[in-house]
């Protein structure tokens, strides 16, 4: 069982939300009178959790210090899924499939946004690198509030062999980059895809470029250079889930 910690009221608010049973411990501040937090403990309450009130110190030495806002609590979070599993889903889905690609980023707040936004837009997983690439964990649980729950996130060995096992599959690879002339927005984006992106940093590995079947880039007016990869990946994901709406 992967327990850990989860803390702070929109945090926990998420995990009683999306999975309140895999909540196992919960403790509060007894010396706080907020509003919110009394809501949210009377929920947890509701639900059958016991709350043990504690003190500020105990709970900053829970989480290190960090803001917890007066309440932790203890959580089974989900863990990454195989790439037999991925086989499995790509090859009984009755949907189009809609998979975003993430190359070794390593940040959990961009997982975690990046879980959040393919929760929003009916993405069915996100594949990961099992090296150089962050899992699920406390920091990324906290970003996607929720949706590390409800989108399964795959974990491969080899990227590559992957990818070309998704091509097989008639699954089209398009990759994000700067270097291309091709809008995302001029895509057709209706067909079976992953979305393949690579940290803001360096991008893509060269081989992972190499295997998309074409390249889209997100237009730009302004000096920066280039997007943080979640709000890139959001921008992306959406254009899939506008075309497809229409």
């Amino acid at each position: 069982m992967n327990l850990t910690k989860l803390f702070g009221i929109h945090s926990v608010q998420a995990a009683l939300d999306y999975s309140a049973n895999k909540i196992h411990k919960v403790w509060v501040d007894s010396q706080r009178q907020d509003k919110r937090l009394s809501v949210l403990i009377k929920q947890l309450q509701d639900s059958g959790l016991m709350v043990e009130k504690s003190d500020r110190k105990r709970l900053d030495k829970m989480t290190d210090g960090q803001n917890h806002q007066g309440i932790v609590v203890e959580v089974e979070i989900p863990g990454v899924h195989s790439e037999s599993e991925l086989k499995h889903i790509v090859n009984t889905m009755d949907d189009v499939p809609f998979f975003l690609v993430l190359d070794q980023v390593q940040d959990p707040h961009n997982i975690g946004a990046c879980l959040r936004t393919a929760d929003a837009a009916g993405v069915h997983g996100i594949i990961i690198t099992k090296d150089n690439s962050v899992g699920i964990t406390p920091a990324v649980c906290k970003v996607a509030c929720g949706a590390a729950e409800t989108v399964p996130v795959y974990q491969v060995t080899n990227l590559a062999r992957t990818l070309r096992w998704l091509k097989e599959q008639n699954i089209w690879l398009i990759g994000a980059t700067g270097d291309t002339s091709e809008s995302i927005f001029a895509a057709d984006l209706k067909i079976p895809l992953a979305l393949v992106m690579g940290t803001e940093a360096t991008g893509m590995r060269r081989l992972t470029e190499q295997l998309c079947d074409f390249l889209v880039k997100i237009p730009m007016v302004g000096q920066v250079e280039s997007l943080n990869v979640s709000v890139a990946a959001g921008v992306m994901i959406y254009e899939v889930f506008k075309q497809r709406m229409l």
